[in-house]
């Protein structure tokens, strides 16, 4: 008996035992899972044990709105607008109630409600137009509508009556008179829309017949939040048809916080795609590392990690026409992207010491006297003025193809082929050529693009050659005869073949660029990675001491996850060259 009982007891405790253990994991594994749906933000915060009540974007189940708009308010937390374009939620929670809310079946993910800042920075481009290839007075994009989602845009003569509409979505969306109180999106439209008639068209925008949608939603420090904007993208795709709107601007962003299949800003760009908008991000002003002062990779900020949409790098023209002597500034941010490893930049384009349309009343304005030029114009740089540039671009390749042919449509993959298939190479200081993920397929080539589109006739059937004539593979810029890149990078390979002369399957809306489709006998894609053997990255990484995952031996990638210092990417660009939080680097002429 002793012993049967001695035995009894063992098995109690075992059972006991293997009862609290098995609890213990239960708990670890609702926890991960838990964790899988937060961005990096707030699972840092959740295992921080913040008490904080943060403003988050949560994505639902398709239809799961309103059952999660009746839980949220259940439990007392406040539901501050939904995003139906994206199936999602603004709401503010506490922390604690985090992981809780992660173990619904309602929810997707959740991310926080991040702050976007401007990209850019203050210095003399007199040539924007001669270096693009373009005369001072044609062409001017006229019937093509560009949405500017930034800090507003200051109405005057350089725009006339073009400005079409203007909502404050720092005021819950509400249209008004168009105004720009921190200076930055005026600069960004008059670079694309600009007529100069304060410069005797000296500083004339790229698309100087374009018609403007001023969407307002960064507020007098260049800063707004990640909800805005999505917003504002949802509103323009809306309302498409009704402004017949063309192009999204979006020179903004935010650290890259999670991959780009539940970022919720990532999700509505690719929304606006979808619907047939072109949308032109900035790449990000971190392209320096804070830790080394070298330029590095990996600084691609949302939403400018966007599969589909046309991410920009900016380039130093050096006030010349010639593009020769052009380069990559270094603070333009590189890919790949983090999470994903998407190839990114798509294009760099002239977006250093540009020229363009002061908001006088502005904050940049106000604190920036060395930038002013003149009375009414003002000195930028960075990769906001270079998506302004490629927008202004996108909007003569639409009106040179409509003009061309009336019954045809460039989609957005179609219109971002044209860009990078006619892209010009961008060289050092020793004449090599940039690597993809610091060039993506080159630097802009407006006069190119246009020429191209113009002989595209994107109503051919699927397959089939849709170029109406020969179209010569080069563009003669200040005397220089300039040969295309005749390539086109798609997911992690660059196509080698004449991947623009066809009406391919991956041209069409509803294809996420970079997905895998099955491609025509035609085309014949390079084997080469775009981040390969020939790119030793070390701890070239503009955040944190190199990659969480694995590496080669050469120290290219072979696995991505987040960076290191996550947290501490809230600060970039600078009025200096050092870390800032305004996002601002201003230049000296």
């Amino acid at each position: 008996m002793p012993a049967i009982l001695y035995r009894s007891r063992a098995a109690v405790v075992l059972f006991t035992g293997l009862l609290a253990l098995s609890t213990t994991v239960g708990h670890a594994q609702r926890a991960h899972r838990a964790h899988a749906k937060l961005d990096e933000r707030l699972s840092a915060s959740v295992r921080a044990g913040d008490s904080d009540t943060k403003q988050i974007i949560i994505r639902t189940k398709s239809g799961g709105i309103p059952g999660l708009t009746d839980t949220l308010r259940g439990k007392g937390h406040r539901v501050l607008r939904s995003h139906s374009i994206i199936n999602a939620l603004t709401a503010r929670v506490p922390v604690s109630a985090l992981e809780s809310l992660a173990e619904s079946p309602l929810v997707e993910s959740i991310s926080i409600d991040a702050v976007v800042t401007a990209h850019q920075s203050a210095g003399s481009d007199m040539t924007l137009r001669g270096t693009l290839g373009l005369p001072v007075i044609s062409p001017g994009g006229n019937h093509v509508t560009v949405a500017l989602i930034d800090s507003g845009i200051e109405a005057g003569p350089e725009f006339g009556d073009r400005i079409a509409a203007f909502y404050d979505f720092t005021q819950d969306g509400r249209a008004g008179w168009p105004r720009d109180d921190y200076g930055h999106g005026t600069h960004v439209a008059g670079l694309i829309a600009g007529d100069g008639d304060l410069s005797d068209k000296r500083y004339r925008g790229v698309a100087p017949k374009a018609k403007l949608i001023g969407l307002k939603v960064l507020d007098q420090n260049g800063a707004g939040s990640t909800s805005n904007v999505i917003d504002a993208i949802e509103f323009a795709t809306r309302n498409k048809d009704r402004f017949a709107i063309d192009i999204i601007n979006l020179s903004l962003g935010h650290p890259v916080y999670e991959p780009a299949e539940t970022d919720p800003l990532v999700q509505a760009v690719e929304a606006a795609v979808r619907a047939g908008i072109v949308v032109v991000t900035s790449a990000g002003n971190v392209g320096v590392s804070s830790a080394t002062g070298l330029p590095g990779y990996a600084g691609i900020l949302s939403p400018g990690n966007a599969p589909s949409a046309i991410t920009v790098g900016a380039v130093k023209t050096v006030d010349t026409n010639s593009r020769t002597d052009d380069r990559v500034a270094p603070y333009s941010s590189r890919g790949p992207t983090w999470y994903d490893a998407h190839a990114k930049p798509d294009v760099v384009a002239p977006g250093h010491g540009l020229v363009s349309v002061a908001a006088r009343w502005s904050t940049l304005y106000t604190n920036n006297p060395s930038a002013r030029v003149d009375s009414a114009y003002m000195r930028l740089s960075g990769t906001s003025m270079a998506a302004g540039v490629v927008s202004g671009t996108v909007a003569l390749i639409l009106e040179a193809n409509r003009t061309a042919f009336p019954n045809s449509t460039l989609t957005p993959n179609a219109v971002k082929a044209i860009l990078q298939h006619t892209a010009l190479q961008a060289r050092d200081d020793q004449g090599l050529a940039y690597d993809y993920l610091t060039q993506g397929a080159g630097s802009v080539n407006a006069a190119g693009a246009i020429d191209l589109a113009s002989h595209i006739d994107a109503s051919a059937p699927i397959g089939s050659w849709w170029l109406t004539a020969n179209v010569n593979p080069w563009t003669v810029i200040d005397n220089v005869t300039q040969p295309w890149s005749q390539a086109v990078a798609w997911g992690d390979a660059v196509s080698d073949g004449p991947a623009a002369a066809y009406n391919e399957i991956a041209w069409t809306t509803n294809i996420v660029w970079g997905s895998n489709i099955v491609w025509g006998s035609n085309i014949v894609w390079g084997s080469n990675i775009v981040w390969g053997s020939n790119i030793v990255w070390g701890n070239n990484i503009v955040w944190g001491n190199a990659l969480i995952g694995a590496s080669d031996e050469s120290g290219s990638a072979t696995s991505w996850g987040q960076a290191a210092n996550v947290e501490s990417l809230t600060t970039w660009g600078s009025l200096d060259g050092s870390p800032a939080a305004n996002g601002l680097v201003l230049t000296s002429p």
